[in-house]
């Protein structure tokens, strides 16, 4: 089936790939809100304005759903940023915009993710990726390693919670000014001792 249907009661039949589509959405929603261990898929389904039983079509688990939703993330992150080394100034608008379009993920996969642990590694894997990509961008400019290697850890690290709690903040002031400010900090930290 390649287009929506009406089902009797106002509900629609969507095509696959666009129900687990809807799926991943409403399940970051959920799961920014709460977390994954306070989040079932009740909840998920009442997101997403389905029953449980459309969710287990698509996700065979709560965990396969979240595994999903932070894929999904990541992915679109991907498609935005480039590949690491590629990042260059245009990187740190790039991930603001990524956040802007996509908050719930961005949140799960930032903040939530993390201190959930079944999927403590992959953010621990994620944050020294982002620490290495750092310290490569920074090999001229901080000659000393041990310097270097804790102003990479920072400077990722700095830049996601400042996003993060610009979102959690209601946005208060406008992208241009995050991103200046994100850039300001790394270069403060990247200024030789």
């Amino acid at each position: 089936m390649t287009r929506t249907e009406e089902r009797p009661g106002g509900r629609r039949l969507l095509p696959r790939d666009e129900r687990r589509a809807q799926l991943i959405r409403a399940a970051a929603t959920a799961f920014a809100r709460q977390g994954f261990a306070a989040t079932g898929l009740e909840d998920v389904a009442r997101e997403a304005g389905v029953t449980r039983a459309i969710i287990y079509r698509h996700f065979a688990s709560k965990t396969v759903l979240y595994q999903a939703v932070l894929d999904d993330t990541q992915e679109r992150l991907r498609a935005r940023l480039g590949p690491p080394d590629r990042y260059d100034e245009g990187t740190v608008r790039a991930l603001v915009e990524a956040a802007c379009d996509d908050p719930d993920g961005f949140r799960m996969l930032f903040r939530h993710a993390q201190r959930e642990p079944e999927f403590a590694a992959h953010a621990e894997e994620r944050s020294r990726a982002a620490a290495r990509t750092a310290e490569r961008h920074l090999r001229d400019v901080l000659p000393d390693p041990g310097h270097r290697r804790w102003v990479a850890g920072l400077i990722p690290a700095l830049t996601i919670e400042l996003v993060l709690s610009w979102l959690d903040a209601g946005r208060p002031v406008g992208e241009d000014d995050l991103v200046r400010t994100i850039r300001a900090t790394s270069r403060a930290l990247a200024r030789r001792g």
